[in-house]
């Protein structure tokens, strides 16, 4: 099967889904088969296949570089293709309930596919051109989910202030990858690795994958390590933008003002989680450059905790989900900073697997919870996970995962990001010291902030809230995403994310730290929301991402306006100035000619005009000459 068949199915779900959109059976009909089938075509592709296949290839005639726009399918890609189609099936499936009386529920779900067609193609794209066109479409596709409910101004500011916050990171983005392409002498991804890892021997530079790279790049000296790691810091600083990671943090907690089925894809599946799949690419490049590695390590490290921070003392829970992405995230991101060479990113890509699982079940659930109980606060949702008996359920599943237990998704994928980081931290360079000190301090905060949700949600009853009017689709998602949270950590068994196995170290340590932060949060009782006792005077500054937004607004946004004004200025009051002096100078010359045309007998106009040709006669010749 080719892997563009993953990207094709729901690329024209999109385009048939714009077509129909006034039609919302035909709509939801078009969207959930499309992603059901996508899903299938992944699910049969991962459990055939047993190594690396390369797809088509379409070469650009680009000059001297070599665009071969491959594609290429490893049981690890697939693997991510299955997680990311089944979040998009199980979004796509809720959203019918959930936005089945939405009068623009028709651009949401053409929406949705685009999303997905988009992650999928950064997931099986073996080629960098590839690569940015799936990255930045996700851009796009964002915008539109964030800002879906347009009639409302906080929706249309958060998604503008989300696409200019990642546009800005993109800058980096797209300079490091034309920087890697042009150094490689194509956008073969596998070449950009060989061309820029090779050593001072020649070698053989054609692909891995089995793509050609062109001729003129077998080479005898080693690439510049100083350049390599400047192009690769402006990959990391478009990733950091992407996944929302210090210091572009604060746009993804406005994002959900978008619809939940949105921030359920968005942070769980796609696009914030697109960075570790590109970085995991570029890992051999990555893993041999001390500064790119630091500078991802630190960033992620202080993300990971500031997030998890925030996350506890958030009032809205549906805001505690979206820190907690942007804490989970940087974990994801810390394993692939951390891990030494010979290690892989296999941990992180695992954590991004068994994120998707669990996150994406918290969110639906919450969605369903907040419109049992009318809203997304914390007082409001108290004793809401009692509206339904799968809601207490995937409530308890989704967070026992977050937090990291053992056994569940979370837990499993949590414990190898552990032992990655431990690996890096006793070699000989690298962040792995910060990042496992970060790692161990967030866990404890993720217990602590999941222990926190489920007591609000189940624990504080005030009054029974009604389900309200239920589809089978909501119940029938959060039953799967329930099962697959508990059982998907058995997805090591395959193989297919290439990790070693976890001594019972690491096991004891996770209990240890889990059962520090739930001792943490227990503190508060049973009986009370543990925000409100520990962290009452933090709660308003953690509401507003520590003043970040208000940073952005001084530091970036008035200068811009600043300076813009100032162009205006120039362009207006100094560049036209001359423009209308010119003109106010013809009308007088054109009027005092008139006058003296008047005036004047036509011997001495005559006389005037032949006046004027010697002049200008005179002006030629000395250009002229």
């Amino acid at each position: 099967m080719s892997p563009l068949l993953l990207v094709l199915v729901p690329a024209a779900a999109a385009a048939l889904g714009v077509a129909v959109r006034r039609d919302d059976r035909l709509v939801a009909g078009v969207a959930t088969i499309a992603s059901g089938a996508t899903l299938l075509l992944a699910v049969v592709a991962w459990i055939a296949q047993r190594g690396t296949v390369t797809g088509h290839t379409f070469p650009l005639p680009v000059g001297e570089l070599h665009v071969p726009l491959g594609t290429v399918t490893d049981p690890t890609r697939l693997a991510l293709a299955t997680v990311v189609a089944l979040v998009a099936t199980a979004v796509q499936v809720y959203s019918t309930w959930y936005l089945g009386t939405d009068d623009r529920y028709g651009q949401f779900a053409a929406t949705v596919s685009l999303f997905t067609a988009a992650m999928l193609l950064v997931v099986v794209s073996a080629d960098l051109v590839l690569t940015v066109v799936g990255w930045e479409v996700m851009g796009w596709c964002s915008y539109l989910l964030i800002g879906h409910w347009s009639r409302r101004p906080a929706a249309r500011r958060a998604a503008l202030k989300a696409f200019l916050v990642t546009r800005v990171a993109d800058i980096g983005f797209v300079l490091g990858i034309v920087g890697l392409a042009a150094g490689a002498g194509t956008t073969a991804l596998g070449g950009v690795v060989q061309a820029w890892a090779r050593p001072t021997e020649c070698v053989d530079t054609a692909v891995q994958t089995g793509l050609t790279v062109g001729e003129g790049l077998t080479a005898c000296a080693a690439p510049d390590a100083r350049l390599r790691a400047i192009l690769l810091v402006l990959v990391v600083v478009g990733v950091l933008g992407k996944s929302a990671q210090v210091p572009f943090q604060d746009w993804l907690a406005d994002a959900m003002e978008g619809p939940t089925p949105a921030s359920a894809l968005i942070h769980a599946a796609t696009m914030v989680a697109a960075g570790t799949v590109v970085l995991s690419g570029l890992f051999p490049l990555l893993a041999d450059s001390p500064s790119a590695r630091w500078f991802l390590g630190v960033a992620v490290s202080v993300t990971m905790l500031l997030a998890a921070v925030l996350a506890f003392a958030q009032s809205d829970l549906k805001r505690m989900l979206a820190w907690s992405t942007v804490s989970q995230v940087a974990v994801m991101l810390a394993a692939v900073a951390a891990a030494p060479g010979d290690a892989g990113p296999g941990a992180g890509l695992l954590h991004l697997w068994s994120h998707a699982l669990f996150k994406s079940l918290l969110f639906l659930a919450i969605g369903w919870a907040a419109v049992a109980a009318g809203g997304t606060a914390a007082t409001a949702l108290r004793g809401s996970a009692t509206a339904a008996p799968v809601l207490r359920v995937a409530f308890l599943v989704g967070f026992l995962s977050l937090a990291g237990v053992p056994l569940v998704v979370g837990g499993v994928s949590k414990e190898h990001v552990l032992a990655a980081a431990w690996d890096g931290a006793v070699g000989a360079d690298g962040p792995g010291v910060v990042v496992l000190v970060a790692l161990v301090l967030t866990s404890a905060v993720t217990a602590a902030y999941s222990t926190r949700g489920y007591l609000v949600l189940t624990a504080h009853l005030r009054q029974r809230p009604s389900a309200g009017a239920v589809t089978p689709a909501a119940p029938t998602v959060l039953w799967v995403l329930t099962v697959l949270t508990v059982f998907g950590g058995l997805v090591v068994l395959t193989g297919s994310f290439g990790v070693h196995e976890v001594s019972l170290l690491w096991l004891v340590l996770t209990v240890l730290v889990v059962g520090v932060g739930v001792a943490v949060a227990l503190r508060g009782g049973f009986d009370r929301d543990p925000a409100e006792v520990l962290a009452r005077r933090f709660v308003p500054h953690a509401d507003r991402g520590l003043g970040v937004d208000a940073l952005y607004r001084r530091v970036v946004a008035r200068p811009v306006l600043r300076l813009a004004r100032l162009v205006a200025f120039l362009d207006t009051e100094v560049v036209d100035a001359y423009v209308r002096g010119a003109a106010v100078a013809t009308r007088a010359a054109g009027w005092t000619g008139v006058r003296l045309h008047r005036r004047e007998r036509p011997s001495a106009g005559v006389g005037l005009v032949l006046a004027g040709v010697l002049v200008l006669g005179i002006a030629g010749v000395l250009a002229w000459s």
